[in-house]
């Protein structure tokens, strides 16, 4: 039997730990839409956006990358207003590099859309809850629950995908980290009873 005392064991819970800190803690980033670049949708996939925001958890510490030909559009942040009617004018964020990173810092409602005049009105827009804390639950507007409105770049994983055809019960990538912790655990067992 393993001595609980022995500073190899006591350095191998210390390890796995940190790890269990780590997945926690850091942030993924999601590429919106997990289409090949922010766009109007298309006629094939008119609700492209609300379906990803419906299917998709972020949290604080994620970030939403926005991949569009910086020539040919841009992303804005606005105002819930601003958002139902597509108003264009005076947005809290504007980035056009083409390559935009948005890192959730708080607990919000955020509401973007393409500066491009008349892409907001072809459903070319996001809205996005982030709430409790902890985990978010994102509804686009007009598909949500009853129809109507209920949306420095870190060194993480980027959660790409294909757009999903069914509703998700849990992040992939809380199940995933907390799923590898486990087997961390399990290996750092083993190799604990076989040294020792």
């Amino acid at each position: 039997m393993a001595n609980l005392r022995s500073p190899l064991f006591m350095a191998l819970c210390l390890c796995q730990l940190l790890a269990l800190l780590q997945s926690q803690v850091s942030g993924y980033t999601f590429k919106v839409g997990d289409l090949s670049s922010w766009g109007i949708p298309s006629a094939a996939n008119p609700k492209v956006y609300s379906y990803w925001s419906k299917y998709h958890s972020v949290r604080i510490g994620d970030s939403l990358l926005f991949l569009y030909p910086p020539s040919q559009d841009s992303v804005i942040q606005v105002t819930p207003q601003n958002f139902d009617s597509c108003n264009l004018k005076d947005p809290i964020l504007y980035m056009n590099n083409g390559n935009s990173l948005f890192n959730i810092t708080e607990d919000a409602d955020l509401y973007f859309t393409s500066g491009e005049p008349g892409h907001c009105e072809k459903k070319q827009k996001l809205y996005i809850k982030v709430g409790n804390g902890s985990s978010a639950s994102a509804y686009a507007p007009n598909y949500g629950p009853g129809g109507a409105l209920a949306d420095t770049a870190p060194s993480s994983p980027i959660a790409f995908g294909s757009i999903p055809v069914a509703p998700s019960t849990s992040s992939s990538s809380v199940v995933g980290a907390r799923f590898s912790v486990i087997i961390g655990l399990l290996v750092s067992g083993v190799m604990v009873r076989g040294i020792l």
